[in-house]
């Protein structure tokens, strides 16, 4: 207004609603809002199907007392907004190409099978497997596994083995949840996804489910016992068999 319509900076300051000083003292960035910006693009940039509250959330940890209202207006400011699938779902995040492990507890990998019982109920199997000594470090069963249980589950397993250095899945929903994502934060483990189109390198996981296991034992799905309550965790050395039902 003042170049284009003559006007002086008094009065197209009055029009405009804007004081004199904020017109001749623009606000600068601090160092440490654009290292956060630039933080913030980052994450989005490898977590594409991450919000600001799951970028919040990843931040605390390098930015703690960040506010999430700040968060939220550099994520806006930046076009992070996430798009709204339409059809399928696409692989996305941080993917790493394979390395052997060199160590025990270096590396865990773990992926969900599922079976049904002679009932058609579906049963869902969480698969735990050492990378470098491939053994197998837990098979939990039960009717549902959220991101909350699949850490009970690991926080178990820790006691006898302690924690991995790193958890290597796939991109599935328990373990791109909150819960999920919070506890390898609190105990400074690496998640690591699968590469695209590899389901083979979780493969070691998969490998050690329980085969077409039954609620009462059974091996196979001609099973007339009735389905239990609940399902506990099954033995790593007896894959396959669920202690405490038998067929009668």
């Amino acid at each position: 207004m003042i170049e284009q319509c003559g006007l002086s900076e008094r009065r197209a300051c009055r029009l405009v609603g804007l004081s004199r000083d904020s017109w001749r003292n623009p606000p600068e960035i601090d160092a440490m809002t654009q290292e956060l910006s630039r933080k913030i693009v980052e994450i989005a940039h490898v977590r594409r199907r991450f919000g600001y509250r799951r970028i919040h959330d990843m931040l605390r940890l390098h930015f703690p007392g960040v506010n999430h209202k700040k968060v939220y207006r550099l994520y806006s400011a930046a076009n992070l907004a996430v798009r709204k699938r339409r059809k399928a779902k696409r692989p996305v995040s941080e993917r790493v190409p394979l390395q052997l492990a060199r160590t025990v507890n270096e590396v865990w990998s773990m992926d969900f099978v599922s079976d049904s019982l002679s009932t058609a109920r579906r049963i869902k199997c969480l698969t735990v497997a050492d990378d470098f000594s491939h053994e197998c470090v837990s098979i939990s069963v039960d009717w549902g596994i959220s991101g909350q249980y699949v850490t009970r589950l690991l926080d178990q397993a820790a006691v006898f083995r302690g924690y991995p250095l790193a958890v290597r899945t796939d991109n599935g929903p328990e373990f791109t949840s909150r819960a999920f994502m919070g506890w390898a934060q609190a105990h400074g483990i690496r998640h690591i996804l699968i590469e695209p189109g590899r389901p083979m390198q979780e493969g070691a996981g998969q490998w050690r489910a329980p085969p077409r296991a039954t609620a009462c034992g059974c091996a196979g799905r001609h099973c007339t016992c009735p389905a239990p309550a609940a399902v506990g965790s099954i033995p790593a050395t007896v894959p396959g068999h669920l202690p405490g039902y038998r067929c009668q």
